[in-house]
């Protein structure tokens, strides 16, 4: 084992270490929740989420046995919506299957829907000191520049490279600490740019330091196509009323709620209806236009705001939506889009 890597690695860690509320506890439940809250999600964001998820549901038995619609709720707004959905999954096999009682092995986690290779070596090591190394985005970047490391992480076959590198210095002594220091070294010290190197206790051997690599490693070659999208959603009021649709069960905002949509970058509001039903409807509001960003798309989005005179006429645009009050749309689980519109706009 690499003693001074790891030694070193520690020792900053808990001198440097951010004061997180999952940090101060060994219950695999809330350690379960960090992570799944946290991936693909900064600190910062994630904190509150992880709070509120404690305070509504203190046991893996209340995840469990919550209903589908108020995890998403909760969830709103962290996107990646799938993540919510396994969670509450997971929660319900944990129950079901195993008396309410994590699994102590990272083999055994990786069973649980939801749960890979970083999040069972993170609650493994974390909870039960189990010496399973993590890999994420920060641990590549540390171990790809301390030790000179060229093989390219977005190539699936590059992780047996890192975790044999990994495995050769976790402390098996001390796996939850080195684990923990590795990542928050990553996050806080060894940054994508412009790295603290000139105060860091790991300059002497770092194979970048020396060799001036830092913005060179780690090696990524594949870059993330990002598509446009241009959607026009129809807000249909009757009334009081408000129609919204909840989506299906395929896609990044499945099983939450929307509006009527069109997917259209060139579009008059006219030429979606025949004259006859142009000439009863009322055009209320028309939006400005919001721009969403995902990792994969870039959605710009307009909201029209149409009262209708009746029911009769419009069953083709009514056909998959379903009528709510106005105080309704407060507690239904919707994309963070819709919930900004809804907040700037019709709930004001």
């Amino acid at each position: 084992m690499n003693h001074h890597f790891s030694d070193i690695l520690v020792s900053w860690y808990i001198k440097n270490k951010r004061n997180l509320p999952w940090r101060e506890t060994k219950d695999p439940y809330k350690i379960w929740l960090s992570e799944i809250i946290l991936q693909q999600t900064r600190v910062v964001q994630g904190l509150p989420y992880y709070l509120n998820f404690v305070k509504t549901f203190p046991t893996v038995e209340d995840l469990a046995s919550a209903e589908e619609q108020q995890v998403l709720r909760l969830w709103q707004g962290l996107g990646y919506y799938s993540r919510a959905r396994n969670l509450h999954a997971c929660a319900k096999m944990i129950v079901s299957s195993h008396n309410g009682k994590f699994p102590k092995s990272a083999a055994e986690l990786k069973k649980l829907k939801g749960i890979g290779d970083y999040t069972s070596a993170a609650i493994a090591s974390f909870c039960f000191k189990e010496v399973s190394p993590v890999l994420d985005g920060n641990v590549f970047r540390v171990i790809a520049r301390y030790f000179g490391i060229q093989a390219d992480i977005a190539d699936a076959k590059s992780k047996k490279e890192f975790y044999q590198v990994l495995n050769q210095v976790i402390d098996p002594e001390r796996p939850d600490l080195f684990n923990q220091a590795i990542m928050e070294f990553g996050a806080l010290h060894c940054t994508p740019a412009n790295p603290a190197c000139m105060y860091c206790d790991l300059q002497s051997t770092c194979f970048s330091f020396e060799n001036k690599t830092q913005s060179r490693l780690p090696v990524k070659s594949k870059k993330i196509k990002v598509k446009e999208k241009h959607f026009q959603y129809l807000i249909f009021t009757l009334g009081e009323k408000v129609f919204m649709k909840k989506r299906g069960d395929k896609g990044i905002w499945a099983g939450l709620y929307d509006f009527f949509l069109l997917e259209s970058k060139e579009f008059k509001i006219e030429e979606q209806f025949d004259k006859s039903q142009l000439e009863k409807l009322t055009l209320i509001e028309e939006s400005k236009v919001f721009k969403h960003v995902l990792t994969h798309q870039v959605i710009w989005a307009k909201f029209f705001v149409i009262n209708l005179p009746s029911l009769e006429g419009y069953e083709f645009f009514l056909k998959q939506l379903c009528a709510f009050d106005r105080h309704e749309l407060i507690d239904l689980p919707k994309p963070k889009l819709i919930d900004n519109y809804l907040k700037e706009y019709f709930l004001t």
